[in-house]
């Protein structure tokens, strides 16, 4: 009944935001966002029987976040998206209060699907060290649209004695025949670190590792992931309460990489931090394996407890999705760029050269590519937005009404090669030097406005056509 009733508490959610979206001059053109509520991390992301799944954290009935639900996209190429109707409810005693972050599995005609249950036990806890269950739950479907049954696998008892209630995010994958799970991890004596479960069936886990630093990284380490890319194993997380350090750490949170020596496993160590993406929103990243091959990371575009904030709440949505990047290990860095389907969506070109100064006219949604020449380098977009480059430091600097509270980023970069950024309704994202480094953030301009260059290079200015949801089944 419950499920029944939060169904069509959601539907009425949508018509009604579906109505309103033709005014709304922040809707995103190319980057998933929610139809109405609230959007954060990426969950389950796959391919399975023909089509990309990108579920997502939701809570459909409140932009400032209430109840968290499962939302669901499907698209056959990265570009024409379908939304489906909500996959998983908090309605289970298992997850009562939040069906909250997890991966997919796609295995034996059948999408697994691995997700933290949230519960908050009724009393006076702090719900961080007394209190909170925080459970795995395993949803299997076989159409990958709905599914077809859900269970609770790991409870608090099945962790280490020494771990508070904070324990979360399950990311699942195959290897050497059996099964592995990495989860989130807050001890009580509030130092982040990841657990390594092991499985022969994918129901019934045995936890086998700990991955930590000898260093303090923060109290917690949320959204896990253990992957191999162009042979190199990476350890990604999201660490929260970090002590920053020069240009690490920047925002409230972080999110970002250590490369791994060694097996995850057994023995092994972890390499230097590196941050995944230096701008103000980007949070919570989870990569999958394409049909070819390629290993693609999907971000959550916001930041939790961050003291600037979204106006499209106004709209009844809040947030969206980075853009899909393909991964590579180069010269010792994890690069990321964006994926080759994104060059579909341009039509209209504008080629250009600039010696000093050059006014580009831009368009809502646009890409922009810059081939670096001098030895500095700004981009003043519209009135509210410079990207800088000189003396081996990049700056993104907002004003406060177009930042919406946002206000400066930078990184130390000691040769600029090329720059290329997508500009949406409310959205810009910065690649440096192939991939390199990654600038995100949202950003709230009064209209499409021109791209001022001050530089020496040569560059290319894209319109780029908006990508397509059918918002309806």
């Amino acid at each position: 009944m419950k499920k029944d009733l939060l169904y069509q508490k959601i539907k009425v959610a949508e018509e009604l935001a579906l109505s309103k979206m033709n005014n709304d001059k922040f809707r995103q053109g190319y980057h998933l966002m929610p139809l109405s509520g609230w959007m954060n991390d990426p969950n389950g992301l796959c391919f399975y029987k023909g089509n990309y799944h990108v579920f997502f954290q939701h809570s459909p009935l409140d932009a400032n976040r209430g109840d968290i639900f499962w939302g669901h996209y499907t698209s056959k190429d990265l570009l024409n998206w379908k939304k489906h109707s909500t996959f998983l409810y908090p309605v289970d005693s298992w997850d009562i209060n939040g069906v909250y972050s997890g991966s997919a599995l796609a295995e034996d005609d059948a999408l697994y699907l691995y997700y933290t249950g949230n519960v908050k036990h009724p009393g006076d806890y702090d719900y961080i060290y007394e209190g909170r269950g925080h459970n795995v739950g395993l949803a299997i479907t076989k159409d990958g649209i709905l599914p077809d049954s859900n269970q609770c696998i790991l409870e608090n008892k099945d962790y280490p004695d020494d771990l508070s209630c904070h324990v979360r995010d399950p990311k699942v994958w195959k290897m050497d025949g059996k099964y592995y799970m990495v989860l989130g991890a807050r001890t009580r004596q509030d130092k982040g670190e990841l657990l390594i479960f092991e499985s022969t069936d994918k129901y019934n886990w045995k936890h086998i590792n700990v991955i930590k630093t000898e260093n303090d990284m923060g109290y917690m380490w949320e959204c896990p992931d253990i992957f191999c890319v162009d042979g190199q194993w990476i350890v990604m997380t999201s660490p929260q309460g970090m002590q920053p350090h020069d240009d690490i750490g920047q925002n409230v949170y972080s999110c970002g990489y250590f490369p791994l020596k060694g097996d995850f496993r057994g023995e092994y160590e972890l390499g230097e931090y590196h941050e995944a993406d230096m701008g103000f929103d980007y949070y919570a990243p989870q990569t999958f394996e394409a049909p070819d091959g390629r290993r693609i990371v999907i971000g959550w575009m916001g930041m939790p407890d961050a003291d600037y904030i979204n106006p499209t709440t106004e709209n009844m949505w809040q947030h969206c999705m980075s853009l899909p990047r393909e991964l590579h290990w180069e010269n010792n860095k994890l690069m990321a760029r964006p994926v080759e389907e994104l060059k579909a969506l341009r039509k209209n070109e504008f080629n250009f050269v600039c010696e000093k100064q050059v006014g580009l006219k831009s368009e809502k949604y646009s890409e922009f590519i810059f081939e670096n020449q001098g030895a500095a380098l700004e981009i003043q977009i519209g009135k509210g937005v410079c990207i800088s480059w000189r003396d081996g430091v990049v700056k993104l600097v907002m004003d406060e009404k177009t930042g919406a509270g946002r206000t400066e980023r930078f990184i130390n970069l000691p040769s600029l090669n090329k720059i290329q950024i997508f500009i949406d309704a409310s959205s810009i994202e910065v690649f440096y030097n192939e991939g390199e480094y990654v600038m995100s953030t949202r950003f709230y301009p009064e209209q499409p406005e021109e791209i001022q260059v001050y530089g020496c290079g040569n560059g290319v200015l894209y319109e780029l056509e908006p990508m397509k949801i059918q918002w309806k089944e």
